[in-house]
């Protein structure tokens, strides 16, 4: 997901190394803080593949610094991971939330559309996080009240997707129309 979150905010606009670096913890929060022995590792590996350029500008106070540029190549490696994800790119919600970050950039509806189908078909799926056997258990089931609460949590988290999702693909299959 690193590299999607480099190639996605690369998309957006050229940036050194310390504001992607920014961006990106904001964007997976505390979830999975980016050090820099993970970032600039993987920004070697894009730039190598060829998706990434880097550029020495002068600093306007230190010492020089290197902007980074997505390439051609790079928007299609970037479209390519968005219109085919992992099944675990939309099982995994921080790894979901990564993918839906830059969704827009595969500019076509259609594309975006089946997307989004794919992560609505796996939340329609029967699931939770506590079992009886083979049997998925509800908040209901549950004398825990904290494994009553994750799932409760985790109940209105996914009614609020799935809302979101149906409304978005019925926007999207208005726009592929026109």
């Amino acid at each position: 997901m690193l590299e999607l979150a480099i190639l996605g905010f690369l998309y957006d606009a050229s940036l050194h190394g310390y504001e992607l670096r920014k961006r990106i913890a904001a964007l997976t929060g505390h979830v999975k803080p980016v050090a820099e022995s993970t970032l600039y590792p993987a920004i070697k590996r894009l730039e190598k593949a060829g998706w990434l350029q880097r550029e020495t500008q002068p600093g306007a106070v230190a010492a020089p610094r290197h902007v980074l540029t997505l390439t051609a190549g790079g928007r299609a490696e970037l479209r390519g991971r968005l219109a085919e994800p992992a099944d675990l790119d939309l099982s995994d919600e921080n790894r979901w939330f990564t993918v839906l970050a830059f969704l827009r950039h595969l500019g076509d509806a259609g594309q975006e559309a089946a997307v989004l189908r794919r992560r609505l078909a796996f939340l329609e799926q029967p699931a939770s996080f506590f079992y009886d056997g083979e049997h998925p258990l509800r908040a209901e089931e549950l004398d825990d009240p904290y494994r009553r609460g994750v799932l409760t949590i985790a109940r209105a988290t996914t009614r609020a997707e799935l809302s979101w999702l149906r409304a978005t693909l019925d926007d999207l299959g208005d726009a592929a129309v026109q």
